[in-house]
């Protein structure tokens, strides 16, 4: 008989003050959009040892920490997707707090370390501001078997890629991010990346990729995008099309890539994006201007064929075009390093864009902003229903180039939904937390719900702006009022506190990268054994559509410790195919109120209790899990 297995996985936390309506921290008669997309409606959130520990009316309850947050919105922290965060600074992460981020997704874009373990270990290492986690990055992985150079790999070093993104997977990763835009990855050939992914398809993981735009396509974005879809099925990953832009030539069809990411979702394949709200990336000025055979093996070979006169004539003609095919021409090429056009570039020194260029890069490497949008396309992918909020940025303390570093959340809040109205205060807030958490597979955050984490962001809609610009791009955003960090306030009435509440996040193949389940009825019940330690599972739990909660009953007997654990109170149910999640709280044996996560899921079977007791095993039948 086919047999589901189970995973069960009760986090306790809470104190006996809990039974007694007692709190660490109470927000009252604030407005909660809980990160599902639901109507937001009044209450009181009530949090207790780092968890969300009741929602509602909570005028006879007391805590240490009472704020008055009406008129403000109450919202879960925003997860940020695509963090390029300066790890030294993740202590006090002061531009991601004013933005309401409270967990930064490391090594984007195929970047950072290739043993993620020690590289959180290391990050970690001087307290958190935020929460942090991390992708494996393909290009990190491609470039340290293969090197700078544009050649094939051998089977030997397509198995250890592959071993490579297996081994970080089982220490955490929270998927495959890639750049294949930037080089040496860009020499990668579509089947030889799909060869190396395939071993993360039993991991249910996601494969954020910045596209590849290439000579051969015309410089088209549309091809890359599609690309990455294509990447994302084969190899049996969701495919995360991020920073999800439309280029030059190609503005006004975003709609023409949204339907074929629709299409891929409707043969079965989840198909997903994150974007930020801007008209100009950062980047190198070399990275997505120099041909890419001109850039193999690294700058002293690039600045070679610089010289050689057969090459330079072709080099300078290539730049120009992807300038004209991919910035709309030089005018799109901003010099962030030296503050300067492209185009006064051009005139001081009396030469063509390839040649300013080169002559630039001659001189040094340096970073520059390239416009490259219209503001049409990118309201379309705004309201992709599948498109997260996330800010290519990360925590810094240095000048940053490009605005998004502090304004990005603030800005989607202030601009494109109180003053455009192109999306609802509960859909945005929903692509900055339960949309980014479901995409990547985090159960216990991205929702503002009774047992998940209290990683909270309370902002007043009436003010909340970006104020950082291209030419003052430090600013800090204004509007958010309250953050709160596992339970702590990490910033307080727009301030940071210095606390150092943040956690390494770290994945299991128990989590899968998912579409979002909230706006559908679903269910889970189950009444089974899980061997080989006996204990019984009574579960029968419904969550319907428009409901912000969960309802039903929860029941576990330890027959050999006579221990019985239950609950009738609960968060979020989410759920997918032989999969389901649910948060709540549960009396303990003295009768304490404690909060718990639970994941029921095919291939693996425990019962973790904290450090106090664990069973594992399987189940003697199914659960019906209906979505």
């Amino acid at each position: 008989m086919n047999r589901l297995w189970l995973l069960l996985l009760l986090v306790w936390t809470g104190d006996a003050r809990a039974q007694r309506q007692s709190f660490d921290i109470i927000l009252r008669h604030g407005t909660i959009l809980d990160g599902s997309g639901l109507k937001r409606y009044q209450g009181d959130v009530g949090i207790a040892n780092g968890h969300i520990a009741r929602i509602g009316d909570l005028s006879a309850a007391t805590a240490p920490v009472e704020l008055n947050v009406q008129g403000l919105f109450v919202a879960p922290g925003f997860i940020n997707i695509h963090s390029h965060a300066v790890p030294s600074v993740l202590p006090a992460a002061g531009n991601m707090l004013t933005q309401g981020v409270t967990t930064e997704i490391l090594n984007p874009d195929g970047s950072g370390s290739t043993d993620i373990a020690e590289q959180l270990s290391r990050d970690s290492a001087a307290g958190l501001a935020v929460n942090i986690g991390a992708y494996i990055g393909f290009n990190s992985v491609w470039a340290t078997v293969i090197g700078a150079s544009d050649h094939r790999p051998s089977e030997a070093d397509i198995q250890q890629m592959r071993q490579m993104i297996t081994r970080n997977l089982e220490r955490g990763a929270w998927g495959v991010s890639s750049g294949l835009d930037y080089k040496p990855a860009y020499y990668a050939r579509t089947d030889e990346v799909i060869r190396i992914l395939e071993p993360a398809a039993p991991w249910r993981t996601n494969f954020p990729n910045h596209d590849r735009v290439t000579p051969e396509s015309n410089y088209s974005s549309l091809a890359g995008m599609t690309e990455t879809i294509e990447i994302g099925e084969k190899s049996g990953l969701v495919p995360v099309i991020t920073h999800m832009k439309v280029q030059g030539h190609e503005q006004g069809s975003a709609a023409t890539i949204i339907d074929q990411m629709r299409q891929a979702t409707a043969r079965g394949h989840y198909t997903a994006a994150d974007v930020y709200p801007y008209l100009a990336g950062q980047t190198s000025l070399s990275a997505l201007i120099v041909p890419g055979w001109a850039q193999e093996g690294g700058r002293a070979q690039m600045l070679a064929r610089f010289d050689n006169p057969e090459l330079h004539p072709r080099i300078v003609r290539e730049i120009e075009e992807a300038i004209q095919a991919r910035f709309n021409g030089p005018a799109g090429v901003y010099l962030a390093g030296t503050k300067q056009e492209l185009t006064a570039v051009m005139e001081q020194l009396h030469t063509s864009a390839g040649e300013a260029v080169i002559k630039t890069l001659q001189r040094g490497e340096q970073s520059v902003i390239l416009r490259f949008g219209s503001e049409d396309d990118l309201v379309k992918i705004l309201q992709n229903p599948v498109a997260a909020i996330a800010c290519d940025c990360g925590a810094t303390d240095s000048l940053p180039s490009h605005p998004r570093y502090y304004g990005t959340f603030p800005r989607v809040l202030g601009h494109y939904v109180r003053e455009t109205k192109a999306l609802t205060w509960e859909d945005a807030v929903r692509k900055m937390s339960g949309l980014p958490a479901s995409t990547i597979g985090i159960v216990d955050r991205g929702f503002l719900a009774p047992g998940m984490a209290a990683d909270l962001t309370v902002f007043d809609p009436a003010t909340i702006i970006d104020r950082a610009t291209y030419e003052d791009p430090s600013r800090p955003s204004e509007g958010i009022r309250y953050v709160l960090v596992n339970g702590r306030l990490a910033l307080r009435d727009g301030k940071t506190t210095g606390e150092r509440a943040g956690t390494t996040l770290l994945r299991s193949t128990h989590m899968p990268s998912r579409s979002m389940s909230a706006g559908a009825a679903r269910r889970i019940s189950l009444n089974a054994q899980l061997a080989p330690s006996h204990a019984r599972i009574h579960l029968d739990i419904r969550q319907d559509a428009d409901s912000p909660a969960a309802h039903g009953s929860f029941r576990l007997e330890d027959p050999s410790s006579h221990l019985v654990i239950q609950s009738q109170e609960f968060g979020v149910l989410q759920v997918t195919r032989d999969w389901a999640s649910f948060t709540g709280r549960a009396s303990s044996p003295t009768g304490e109120p404690r909060s718990f996560t639970v994941i029921v899921d095919a291939g693996f079977a425990a019962v973790d209790l904290g450090s106090q007791l664990h069973f594992s095993g399987n189940l003697d039948r199914r659960a019906d899990i209906r979505p």
